[in-house]
């Protein structure tokens, strides 16, 4: 990239402690280690314009003023090909989201302009038996369940690893 180029920015959701942790556990077993770069989360946005971060940041902290914390249900997984995720639903937080694409749309690559399918990433980039050997273990051990997304966090992206720029709690009023 070159110097005058701000790096993109990436949006996630971060999820409850308890949950955090069960996925970064996973993660941790699962993911390649030389590129688990990152904590478990879920993408909202793959790369937004760095040099509009500011910008960015100012209306994700008065939305998650605004918007109260999502009650997530995870409800299956998905066999990636070379990798595994848990599909996650939750209505509330694909209206949120495409709120923000339509206010955003400009802006928008390729991969953004489609539509949200939620999902956390435990497992990618490794050879497609051992993929489908995790999906197929996993989905019989498999029962839905609740979780909390409680943090927008947006992030740069540079080239592999991401820098944390803000973590907004989302505090407004229940549902």
């Amino acid at each position: 990239m070159p110097p005058d180029v701000e790096p993109p920015l990436v949006l996630t959701l971060g999820l409850d402690e308890a949950h955090a942790a069960f996925f970064n556990e996973l993660r941790r077993t699962h993911f390649p280690p030389a590129r688990n770069h990152l904590p478990a989360h879920l993408t909202l946005f793959h790369q937004l314009p760095g040099a509009v971060s500011k910008g960015i940041e100012k209306r994700l902290a008065e939305l998650s003023r605004a918007t109260p914390p999502f009650e997530l249900w995870v409800s299956g997984l998905r066999f990636l090909g070379r990798g595994v995720a848990y599909t996650v639903t939750c209505p509330e937080l694909v209206a949120f989201r495409q709120r923000l694409a339509a206010a955003w749309d400009p802006w928008l690559s390729a991969q953004d302009r489609h539509g949200l399918q939620p999902h956390i990433t435990i497992q990618n980039k490794v050879a497609p038996a051992v993929a489908q050997a995790l999906w197929q273990r996993l989905r019989e051990e498999f029962s839905p369940f609740q979780m909390r997304g409680e943090h927008l966090l947006l992030w740069r992206y540079l080239g592999g690893p991401w820098e944390s720029i803000a973590a907004l709690p989302l505090s407004g009023p229940g549902r």
